[in-house]
């Protein structure tokens, strides 16, 4: 999915960001199951245990508002909950590094305060 291309930066507050990247820190410490990166961005595979699905669905309508510049979906797919993240240029790069390989628990999910 092409994305046209923006400016790569949250429009979050510094409040706002933090938060933001402590629940995604939780969601996925709690239920992340594969992390893939793909050509335009990430696909992300989530557990759909009790509330995962509506706490992604609530992070991703933050995201579409501060981070525009990225498409931000997430469907129900078996007993999955699958976030797609899709950019175009520099924005693939850098969801690949705000959601990390490493340690869910550690990996921040959006980008400095713009």
């Amino acid at each position: 999915m092409a994305v046209p291309q923006e400016a790569i930066a949250c429009t979050l507050a510094s409040a706002g960001l933090a938060t933001q990247s402590e629940r995604w820190q939780h969601v996925r410490a709690r239920a992340e199951l594969e992390r893939v990166a793909t050509p335009d961005g990430l696909r992300m595979h989530f557990r759909a245990e009790s509330g995962v699905e509506q706490e992604l669905r609530e992070l991703v309508a933050v995201e579409n508002e501060c981070c525009s510049w990225a498409a931000w979906t997430v469907e129900a797919v078996g007993n999955e909950a699958v976030l797609r993240i899709a950019s175009t240029g520099e924005g693939v790069a850098v969801l690949h590094s705000m959601f990390g390989k490493g340690d869910p628990a550690t990996s921040t999910a959006c980008c400095s305060d713009g």
